[in-house]
C-alpha cells in the first residue's frame, strides 16, 4: 500500500515538494482525521505510555489523557490561522512562517533544526516500538547485527515507500492501522479483564507493585494515584506535552495538507475520540501487572517497553496476537513516515534552499527531501541505538524540552509581532542550553544513564516539573526582557511578508493558490531576510 499510494489522488508530479510533502494540500476531513490519528497516536500511545504505566505507574503515563484532552482546544484556537497563512504564501514548514513574519533567516534556521532534533527521537521511539514486537517474536539474536536486523529491515522498507511514495503512503496505510489499532483494543478491553480476573484484581495488583519500595532509590516503585507531591510532575507534563504537540513539524504538515481552514477546526473536535481510546490503551499497562509478564530482553535485562507485546502473547490466542503485533508494527510505521517528511522538509525549505541552493528549482527541492528524509531515520536509529530505552516514553518527553521552545516563534506570532526577532532567538537558545543540560543530568538510578527522565526540580525550589515548561518559562522571560530593551534601543525588528486578512484567509479567497498554480509558479515565495 505505501508504493501503491504514489499513485493515490495524485497529479503524477511528486517532483514538487507540495505534491510530494503535502500530498497536494488537498485532504478532506475524512482522510485528515485518519491521517491526523496515525500521526499523533503512535507507539507512544500502544508501546510508550502503557510501559510507562505498567513500570512507574500515573505520573508517568497516565498524564498523556488529559495531555490529548486539553491539546484539541488549544489547536481549534490557533491552527487555522497557520492554516491560512501557509496556504496564501505557500508556506510548508512552520519555519517558513516564522521567516516570512519576522523576516529573520536566523530565526527561520532555529526553527527548522530544533524540528529536526525533537523529531528524531520521537521516530526513534516507533522504532522502539517495532522493536519490542519483533523481540516478542523471537526474531533477534545475541550478536548486534542479529538483534537490530529486523529493525534494520522495516527501517529499510520505511525508508524507501516513504521515498516513493510522500505523505500519502502513510495517509493511505493510516486506515488499515486504524482500523487493526481499533479492532485490537476492543477485544482486549473485553477480554483481558476477564480472564486476569476482572477490574478489581487489576487495579488490586497495580497497587500492590507500585506501591511497593524500590532498593535502588529508598522510594516507592511509582505511583498507583499521584500523591500531593507528585501533582506538579502530572499537571506540567500534560500541559507542556499538550503545549508541544503542534508544534512538531510532522503535526504542521498533517494540518497543511487539508484543502480548506475548517477541515482543521473540524478535526479538533472529533479527534478527542482517540483520546477515550488511549486512556484504554495506557490501562493495558496494569492488566501487564496482573497477568506478571516476563519483560526481560534477549540480552538478560528488564525492558519494560515488552510488558505490552509479552501481554497479548501470552493472553491472545497466537493468531489474534499475530494481528495485535501487526498493529503496533503499522502503528509505528506510519507516524515515522510522517515525521520524517516532515523533517526533511524543514531541511529542504529553510537549510538546503535558504542557505545552500536559493535557485532551487521544485524538481531539486522534492529530490532534496526524500534524501533528507532518509538521513532523518538514519538520525532516528542513533538515538535507539545510542540511548536508553528504559522507559521509551522520554524519548518523546526529550522532544517536547527542545519543540517547545518554538512556541512562542509559531504562536504568539499568529496574532502579534511584539515580539523582537532577536529577543526570540536569544530566548530559544537560552531554553535550548537549560533544557538540554537539565534532561541530560536527569540519571536513571537503575541503568545509571544521563537523559533518564524528564522531570527536574524547578531552580531554586523543592518543586519537580516537567523540564520544558521550566525552559519555556525562561524563554519567555528572555523574550519580554530582551524585547522591551531591543524596542527602546530601535533595533530593526526585520520586515513583515503577512497582512492581516493573510490570517483568516480560506480556499477559494483572492491570494490563496490552489496546488497547479503554486507548481507553476515555481515553488511558494521565499521570506527575505
Amino acid at each position: 500500500m505505501g508504493f501503491m499510494a504514489a499513485r493515490w489522488r495524485s497529479t503524477g508530479r511528486l517532483d514538487n515538494l507540495d505534491e510530494w510533502g503535502l500530498g497536494g494540500r488537498g485532504f478532506g476531513t475524512f482522510i485528515t482525521w485518519f491521517l491526523l490519528g496515525g500521526d499523533l497516536y503512535t507507539a507512544y500511545t500502544f508501546v510508550a505510555v502503557p510501559a510507562a504505566m505498567y513500570a512507574t505507574g500515573a505520573i508517568s503515563g497516565f498524564f498523556a489523557v488529559p495531555y490529548t484532552i486539553v491539546v484539541y482546544p488549544i489547536i481549534f484556537v490557533f491552527m487555522s490561522r497557520l492554516w491560512s497563512v501557509s496556504h496564501r504564501h505557500g508556506y510548508v514548514t512552520p519555519a517558513d512562517f516564522v521567516g516570512g513574519r519576522y523576516g529573520s533567516r536566523a530565526l527561520s534556521l532555529a526553527i527548522a533544526v530544533t524540528g529536526i532534533l525533537a523529531t528524531m527521537p520521537y521516530i526513534a521511539l516507533q522504532l522502539v516500538g517495532m522493536q519490542a514486537v519483533f523481540e516478542t517474536m523471537g526474531l533477534g539474536g545475541d550478536s548486534l547485527l542479529e538483534k537490530d536486523l529486523p529493525l534494520l529491515i522495516a527501517f529499510a522498507v520505511l525508508a524507501a515507500y516513504t521515498y516513493s511514495s510522500g505523505l500519502r503512503a502513510p495517509a493511505m496505510i493510516a486506515f488499515v492501522k486504524d482500523g487493526l489499532i481499533y479492532l485490537v483494543i476492543a477485544v482486549a478491553i473485553f477480554y483481558l479483564p476477564h480472564v486476569l480476573g476482572g477490574w478489581d484484581a487489576i487495579f488490586g495488583a497495580a497497587q500492590e507493585k507500585l506501591t511497593k519500595t524500590n532498593p535502588a532509590t529508598g522510594k516507592p516503585v511509582g505511583a498507583f494515584i499521584p500523591g500531593e507531591s507528585g501533582y506538579s510532575a502530572y499537571w506540567t507534563l500534560a500541559l507542556g506535552s499538550a503545549m508541544a504537540l503542534f508544534m512538531y513539524p510532522h503535526s504542521v504538515t498533517a494540518v497543511l495538507s487539508t484543502k480548506n481552514r475548517n477541515i482543521v477546526r473540524r478535526n479538533a473536535a472529533i479527534l478527542p475520540a482517540y483520546s477515550l481510546l488511549l486512556g484504554l490503551l495506557a490501562l493495558l499497562g496494569f492488566m501487564a501487572i496482573k497477568a506478571n509478564v516476563n519483560v526481560t530482553g534477549l540480552d538478560g535485562l528488564a525492558n519494560p517497553q515488552l510488558a505490552i507485546p509479552r501481554l497479548f502473547d501470552q493472553e491472545f490466542p497466537s493468531w489474534f496476537a499475530g494481528i495485535a503485533f501487526a498493529a503496533i508494527a503499522v502503528g509505528a510505521l506510519v507516524p515515522a513516515a510522517i515525521m520524517s517528511i516532515a523533517a526533511a522538509n524543514l531541511f529542504t525549505r529553510n537549510i538546503y534552499r535558504d542557505f545552500l541552493k536559493p535557485d532551487a528549482t521544485p524538481a531539486q527541492e522534492a529530490k532534496a527531501s526524500k534524501l533528507a528524509s532518509l538521513v532523518v531515520k538514519v538520525g532516528a536509529l542513533a538515538f535507539v541505538l545510542m540511548l536508553d530505552k528504559t522507559l521509551a516514553l522520554n524519548f518523546q518527553l526529550l522532544g517536547g524540552i527542545w519543540i517547545l521552545q518554538t512556541f512562542p516563534a509559531i504562536v504568539v506570532g499568529l496574532y502579534t509581532r511584539w515580539f523582537h526577532r532577536w529577543a526570540l532567538l536569544a530566548g530559544w537558545a537560552v531554553a535550548m542550553v537549560f533544557g538540554t543540560l537539565e534532561a541530560y543530568n536527569v540519571i536513571n538510578p537503575a541503568t545509571k544513564k544521563h537523559f533518564g527522565g524528564s522531570l527536574a526540580n524547578i531552580p531554586f525550589t523543592d518543586t519537580q516539573s516537567y523540564i520544558a515548561l521550566t525552559a519555556f518559562g525562561l524563554n519567555l522571560i528572555v523574550v519580554v526582557a530582551l524585547t522591551v530593551v531591543f524596542r527602546a534601543l530601535k533595533v530593526p525588528d526585520g520586515q513583515d511578508s503577512t497582512h492581516p486578512t493573510d490570517y483568516v484567509a480560506d480556499r477559494g479567497d483572492p491570494g490563496v493558490k490552489d496546488l497547479p498554480e503554486i507548481i507553476d509558479e515555481g515553488g511558494a515565495a521565499t521570506a527575505k531576510s
